[in-house]
């Protein structure tokens, strides 16, 4: 049976400690701030703390792909104790490092997958989690990144936005929509399924967009996944930096889904750096069986 290494990156939202505990690789995402010429890494010089604060005041933004030079450091290191690699990067829909990754893999023999499942954040965690479940029923990469991409339209992420400030900054919407929305208090939900990060409906009160996530999210998991209970779908409740709004929020979500192990956790900062502080955010994705 072939030894697999799991190799995702920090748009995963698995940060350092977590890939220790896992036993899988994480390859940090760089960002840069402004004027600022150091390049800083997602939980290894750059906490979420430190990048919420820097995001608040306003200082421009730049994401990046991992360098080549770094993936392949990490790649031929696994593969002096492995004999495959699944290198699971975010959705090739929202940035190129996918692409840059399979052309690297070219020159592996076939040792190296990667998977293009068009996942980010939480749902790409959760591809992380049934790829590490398939290379312990014996899998082989090849196999496993098959497995992924079958699937890879069968996740969905639902976004409340507490601020338009962010997506008017990105240029996802013109300033003038962004007054607007903003004087009449518009809660706009935002939907990440597939590969692209677009609008799904706006709401006019925090509790009207929750209602919109959670019918959303329940119609999903009958109607495209099947789904009834924990065994079926990995289902997550979320937000991005919400400490005052989110345990109430996650409560909703543990109501509203009695029969799922409804998990807490965060959006990666890559989604982050488009919506800001504030957001809430239910994710599902269904679970791989063999």
């Amino acid at each position: 049976m072939s030894k697999v290494a799991i190799v995702t990156d920090s748009n995963s939202g698995i940060t350092q400690a977590q890939a220790l505990q896992l036993g899988i690789s994480v390859i940090p995402m760089p960002f840069m701030f402004g004027d600022d010429p150091k390049t800083y890494y997602e939980d290894i010089n750059l906490t979420r703390d430190e990048f919420f604060e820097r995001q608040e005041s306003d200082v421009r933004i730049v994401t990046s792909q991992p360098g080549p030079t770094d993936v392949l450091k990490l790649w031929n290191r696994l593969l002096e104790e492995y004999d495959e690699i699944v290198h699971i990067p975010m959705s090739s829909g929202l940035s190129g490092s996918c692409q840059s990754a399979r052309m690297l893999s070219s020159d592996f023999d076939g040792k190296v997958e990667v998977v293009n499942n068009q996942r980010i954040s939480v749902t790409q965690k959760a591809s992380v989690l049934d790829a590490m479940n398939l290379a312990r029923k014996g899998l082989s990469a090849r196999e496993i990144r098959e497995e992924l991409e079958a699937v890879k339209f069968e996740s969905s992420i639902y976004i409340m936005l507490d601020t338009l400030k962010y997506l008017k900054a990105g240029g996802r919407i013109t300033p003038a929509a962004a007054a607007i929305g903003t004087l009449l208090r518009i809660k706009p939900v935002l939907q990440i399924k597939g590969e692209r990060l677009d609008a799904f409906s706006k709401a006019r009160t925090v509790q009207q967009g929750k209602t919109t996530m959670i019918n959303a999210m329940k119609n999903d998991i009958e109607t495209l996944y099947g789904g009834t209970d924990q065994e079926t779908c990995w289902l997550y409740a979320v937000q991005s930096r919400s400490p005052e709004t989110f345990p109430q929020w996650s409560s909703e979500v543990r109501a509203a889904f009695p029969n799922f192990n409804v998990q807490d956790d965060m959006l990666s900062l890559s989604v982050s750096c488009h919506i800001g502080a504030g957001a809430l955010a239910i994710a599902c994705s269904k679970k791989i069986r063999i």
